[in-house]
This record gives C-alpha cells, structure tokens and sequence, in this order.
C-alpha cells in the first residue's frame, strides 16, 4: 500500500497536530494520547522551538492545527513568535490551554484571537483530545494509532 497523498488508494495522511508546551510530561501524554486516537501529534516546549518544524512535510502532510499553552506566551515576542507560527503554517485552527484564572502580566490579546478554541483549566487530557476532535475530525481511515 502506497503511502503517497496523490494515490487515490492510499489511506489519508493523519491530521497534523503541534503542542507548544513547556513541560515535558504534560506534552508527551498528551502527543501520546492524540497519537492513540489517530493525529500525527509533535510537540516543541516554546514558541521559537515550534517554529523549527516545516509547515508541511510530503510524507505527513500540514500542520492542522495548533495548541499552545498559556505558559509559552511569556515575553514581549511571544504574540510576534505566535503571529509567524501561525503564518508559517498558513493559519490551522489555534488552541489556548488557559489557566484557570487571569495570569499576571499576560495582555488582553489572550482572548479571543488567534483562538478558535479556549480550553481553561482544570481539564483532563481526555478533555483536550475532545477540543482537538471538535476543530479537527479524523477521517474514519485515521481512526487508529499512528505509530
């Protein structure tokens, strides 16, 4: 079985998905479970790190959407790196995993853009699969874990 995009009988190339987080456990359970459910799941611990991912790769598509933790957006680049990210990727759907309340220092640009999606929390990693699910199906051959 082929894996090339343009072969009509090839399984569609999973949905690409890039976490911006900083904690190394939180970003690997959660690339673990996006993987298990079927999204090609990568992750970079901060904004400058993400940008070093090409905006498409043949044999694994374009990044569909990206999720960013509030922690990453620390600084006075942080909206410039978030801007050039998103460009950089032609503009996938965008996810906020939040705090629960307001984070000091932090501007108004948090809410509403880039964001199609707010996620604050407490929230399980459940919880997050099922905001990426919402903005981002699976097709039903992606259905299965990516190895």
């Amino acid at each position: 079985m082929s894996n090339d995009p343009a072969d009509p009988a090839a399984p569609p190339l999973p949905p690409r998905v890039l976490l911006v987080m900083p904690e190394q456990w939180p970003r690997a359970l959660l690339r673990a479970a996006l993987r298990e459910v079927g999204y090609d799941a990568l992750g970079a611990p901060g904004l400058a790190g993400a940008l070093r991912y090409r905006a498409e790769v043949p044999s694994r598509g374009a990044v569909r959407l990206v999720l960013v933790d509030q922690a990453v957006l620390q600084g006075d680049e942080a909206f410039l790196l978030l801007t050039t990210l998103l460009d950089r990727h032609q503009h996938p759907a965008a996810i906020l995993l939040a705090r629960a309340g307001p984070m000091p220092g932090l501007s108004e640009q948090v809410e509403p853009a880039p964001w199609a999606r707010v996620v604050r929390r407490p929230v399980s990693i459940e919880g997050i699969v099922a905001a990426v699910r919402d903005l981002l199906p699976l097709p039903p051959a992606s259905s299965r874990p990516v190895d």
